[in-house]
């Protein structure tokens, strides 16, 4: 699988317009700005998107929710999906938003 390094190294947070809502199953995210709701499907993957807010890029964030480097094509994919519909959005370097639990 073809993996972006790109996207890696780049800083990535979830949008402002978008609420995550914690489920059993992982989490929605809702996109009050186009009204587009996606169901994160896996634990691991919420907390990936919830690091992106206090990591420097997604290489990061991989790494602090411990994502196993031979997962990471997938995870890449997932977020790249993320990113088609506005769920997360490429970061100005230097600014990063709070996401508290259970909150966007």
């Amino acid at each position: 699988m073809m993996m972006s390094t790109d996207m890696l190294n780049e800083p990535w947070d979830l949008s402002p317009a978008v609420a995550l809502r914690p489920e059993p199953f992982g989490a929605m995210a809702y996109h009050f700005g186009n009204r587009k709701l996606t169901f994160l499907k896996r634990m691991k993957l919420v907390e990936v998107v919830r690091a992106l807010a206090g990591q420097p890029d997604i290489r990061s964030a991989l790494e602090a929710t411990g994502v196993p480097e031979a997962q990471w094509p997938g995870y890449v994919a997932a977020l790249q999906g993320l990113a088609a519909t506005d769920m997360i959005r490429q970061r100005v370097t230097g600014q990063a938003r709070t996401v508290q639990k259970g909150v966007a």
